[in-house]
């Protein structure tokens, strides 16, 4: 059996070589036209700050950009679990964000989209651990819309100029 699994995996690897199929993160890969050339908007907010700084972890910092990246980031709450004094224990925080990539010598717009992800916390009795849980969830919705704009990009950039 495990010889069967292996010569499926095999083949499975030749016919996706044989169709032209190409590692995005290769040496012919779509995604080298992105690493170290995108320029994120500055940060307006603590929120849109780390949604900047996970956009560069993933496409790099550029100090001669070939492309500009504008973003507008906004979060909004929603109480979830509510107990019988109308107190909430659970906190949604749902986070949108609408970012159009252009070329940064003419501003010609390249793609743009829109893109949503939500996460929760625990609110407590402690101020303190809610506000760490609220910070903690905020850093976590920012890193999930980041990994969703930069697989976009990647995988329009087999188009770009």
């Amino acid at each position: 059996m495990w010889l069967s699994k292996r010569a499926f995996l095999l083949s499975s690897l030749t016919a996706l070589t044989a169709c032209g199929f190409t590692p995005v993160y290769g040496p012919q890969g779509a995604a080298g036209k992105l690493q170290n050339t995108v320029q994120v908007n500055a940060p307006g907010s603590r929120n849109a700050y780390l949604l900047v700084q996970e956009l560069e972890d993933r496409l790099g910092r550029s100090t001669t950009p070939l492309y500009r990246l504008e973003t507008a980031f906004t979060v909004s709450g929603e109480r979830m679990a509510v107990t019988a004094d109308n107190v909430a224990t659970r906190q949604n925080l749902i986070g949108r964000v609408t970012y159009r990539l252009r070329d940064a010598t003419t501003g010609k717009l390249l793609t743009q989209g829109r893109v949503d992800a939500f996460t929760g916390y625990s609110a407590t009795d402690s101020t303190i651990a809610t506000s760490a849980a609220r910070d903690d969830a905020m850093a976590r919705l920012a890193r999930m819309l980041a990994d969703q704009i930069a697989t976009r990009l990647i995988a329009s950039a087999a188009d770009l100029p």
